[in-house]
């Protein structure tokens, strides 16, 4: 981890001097509406790096969502809620390549040669699957939750990315990709490297939790999601889990519920959790929950509002996803011409 966090400091300052030589691949499964712990935790950067110049594909991978279900349910509604969580928050379709896994087949074509790189112990010791498949809702798992870490590879070295913001969590998945991009070049390269071993840009971003204690999720329902409107979200904060201690203080490792509720008004108000904590002091949870919802409902007020803007015309939705399909699959179509070629397959 130390040496991830210490390259991904340099990244940044690489960043800062020439964003231009980077691409980013990031993005979301459609499973349904993004909430505050996404945006915090990831949108809120993808901005950032889009504005500071960086070449940026954000996949809506609506294939994965089988690995751990055993129905895409709802599939068009939560792939247009995707798109309009991505618009309200300031991504660009001019600037960022929004598109879908199934409009891409030239994407998941090469999931076929970048399994023959990998062995069946590699993926399934692989950390994240193992705690999917123990999370998973399915009765038996699928083979393809087997297949997923290669089929993010595939995701990740389509367009070349050479950068991809990731949490810690997510590190075994991009050290795979690193691993099927370094084989393959050894295999077919002929002393060239037809993919980049992408680099992970580590997020700092803090963790929120859900309204009931635990980890917030979209199908815990325990989540404050960008689609809510003010009322709403004041009722959910107001239900929040808090403890039985009046005075109010940031201390993550004995107070989590409290101090989640405390960073979250922090991260709305550009302050420090400490600073939101003292000026509450005695007034106990109802002070700390008003404080927090005033601070949520303000920071998404502008969100909210172009949101509903862009809901009001879900042709001009479908329109951006035919746009960023169509650049997305001419990157994939002269990638995997690349890898036929270095392949000797063509026929």
């Amino acid at each position: 981890m130390s040496a991830a966090q210490a390259r991904s400091t340099k990244l940044e300052e690489l960043i800062r001097k020439d964003p231009g030589q980077f691409r980013v691949l990031t993005g979301d499964r459609p499973t349904g509406q993004l909430h505050l712990g996404h945006y915090f935790g990831t949108l809120h950067n993808r901005v950032r790096l889009q504005d500071l110049g960086v070449e940026m594909f954000v996949i809506i991978a609506d294939f994965q969502v089988l690995t751990d279900r055993d129905l895409a349910d709802n599939l068009t509604g939560h792939v247009e809620e995707l798109v309009l969580d991505y618009l309200a928050i300031g991504v660009d379709p001019a600037r960022s390549t929004i598109f879908t896994h199934s409009a891409v087949p030239a994407l998941n074509q090469l999931l076929l040669p970048f399994l023959s790189l990998v062995s069946t112990a590699e993926l399934s010791r692989n950390p994240t699957v193992k705690d999917e498949i123990a999370h998973s809702r399915q009765s038996s798992v699928s083979g393809l939750m087997f297949t997923y870490p290669a089929h993010q590879a595939a995701d990740i070295l389509f367009c070349k990315a050479n950068l991809v913001p990731v949490g810690q969590d997510q590190l075994p998945h991009l050290e795979l990709t690193r691993t099927i991009a370094r084989r393959f070049n050894d295999r077919y390269g002929a002393g060239t490297a037809v993919f980049p071993q992408p680099d992970a840009l580590l997020s700092s971003a803090p963790l929120l939790l859900g309204t009931d204690g635990t980890k917030m999720s979209k199908s815990r329902g325990n989540a404050i999601t960008l689609a809510v409107g003010a009322d709403e979200s004041a009722r959910l904060i107001k239900g929040a889990k808090t403890d039985s201690e009046r005075h109010i203080t940031y201390d993550p490792a004995t107070r989590p519920e409290v101090s989640s509720l405390l960073l979250l008004a922090a991260l709305c108000q550009n302050r420090t959790p400490e600073e939101v904590a003292a000026d509450i002091g005695s007034a106990g949870a109802a002070a700390l929950k008003k404080t927090v919802t005033e601070a949520v409902n303000e920071y998404l007020a502008p969100i909210r509002a172009r949101r509903t803007e862009y809901a009001q015309d879900r042709a001009y939705l479908r329109q951006i996803l035919r746009e960023g399909n169509e650049r997305a699959r001419a990157v994939a179509d002269a990638t995997l011409a690349e890898v036929r070629t270095a392949m000797n397959s063509h026929y």
